[in-house]
């Protein structure tokens, strides 16, 4: 029955565009037609991190509540957390459309949206008149006519302070011209210091995380390592989309310009993580994002070196009771495996993905 469930959600969907589809999709869970996750707690899968009490490992990423529209809604699905945004201080259309390809063959997709999002202060207004009960991130980014970038990111911490459990500061998009300049090594010392400078300013202290992509370079990894080290950072997430079209089959959409996700990331973004677990040591959280669809890989990407993990396009292709069946897997894994904590697996496989080159 939940399969049938899905795959009426994903085929129904199917027929429309990407962005179309996607609207839908939250208007879908806007007025309760989806149905929620009725798995129990399971407190073998809570974990702490951060500061923050999760109630499972599993998040929704960012890019999909791009307007802090649905995020209690996403946690009744059965995710853990919701990540909205990425948020810009400015309203801005993004990128001309059409701007969202699918990629059925390879279960992936290729965007090019470029922060298209309603602004800060809608999205406020929306978080402080329904502040979800669950933890709720806040993605933030630049809007791409700022004369000043890092101001931008300043704002953003400066407005939600009040209302997030966290922030992730979103250098790492590939579709904001310049945008992805902001890792090297210089510019992400002076980005981290304005940051935590403002979030240190506030009275309540809400993490701060960094999402980086999955391109960077082994010397690129060791200076925004070093970077994060330096600042006390409170945990960084690997990875956004990837520019690399590596491994993909034959499709004429394939050459689209954007960010790639989904399935064909997931090796390039879990060897990234891995390095970047070995790089900043035991204590450092961080994320793993990337081609996660399964309990399965949402495992590995933990064995790699994750402490949380989060996912996006494959709920577009396993459809809305995707989370309920990753959470209830990694319960199922726990059983199998005799496992206290499902941050227990973290780790054992490191050391493999790690010594793996990133792939060109």
């Amino acid at each position: 029955m939940m399969s049938l469930i899905d795959g009426i959600a994903r085929n129904a969907l199917f027929k429309f565009d990407p962005e179309t589809a996607h609207g839908l999709s939250i208007t879908a869970l806007k007025s309760g037609l989806v149905p929620g996750c009725r798995a129990d707690r399971d407190p073998r899968l809570a974990a702490t991190v951060a500061g923050l009490a999760f109630p499972n490992p599993l998040g929704m990423a960012a890019g999909y509540d791009k307007n802090a529209e649905v995020p209690q809604e996403l946690m009744r699905l059965g995710f853990g957390f919701a990540e909205v945004g990425t948020l810009t201080p400015k309203p801005q259309p993004g990128n001309p459309k059409p701007r969202i390809f699918r990629l059925v063959k390879d279960h992936a997709v290729i965007n090019r949206l470029g922060f298209n999002n309603q602004g800060h202060a809608a999205a406020h207004g929306r978080i402080s008149s329904h502040r979800p009960n669950g933890i709720l991130g806040v993605n933030i980014g630049a809007n791409k006519d700022s004369e000043d970038r890092v101001g931008d990111y300043v704002a953003g911490i400066s407005l939600f302070a009040d209302v997030a459990d966290y922030f992730t500061v979103n250098i790492s998009s590939p579709n904001t011209p310049g945008l992805r300049n902001l890792q090297t090594r210089e510019a992400l010392s002076d980005l981290l210091g304005r940051v935590l400078a403002e979030r240190d300013a506030k009275a309540k202290r809400v993490p701060v995380f960094l999402k980086i992509a999955p391109d960077l370079t082994e010397p690129d990894l060791d200076d925004v390592a070093a970077e994060c080290l330096a600042h006390r950072l409170d945990g960084v997430i690997v990875s956004n989309t990837t520019l690399s079209r590596t491994g993909l089959s034959a499709d004429p959409r394939a050459g689209e310009a954007g960010g790639l996700s989904g399935r064909p990331v997931f090796a390039r973004s879990t060897i990234v993580l891995a390095k970047m677990r070995q790089k900043l040591g035991a204590d450092m959280p961080l994320i793993g994002v990337g081609g996660i669809d399964s309990a399965e890989t949402a495992a590995e990407k933990m064995r790699a070196g994750a402490d949380l993990v989060q996912l996006y396009t494959g709920f577009i292709y396993a459809g809305p009771l995707l989370p309920g069946r990753i959470v209830r897997g990694l319960s199922r894994l726990c059983d199998q495996e005799k496992l206290s904590s499902i941050s227990d697996l973290r780790d054992s496989r490191t050391t493999h993905y790690a010594a793996m080159a990133i792939p060109d």
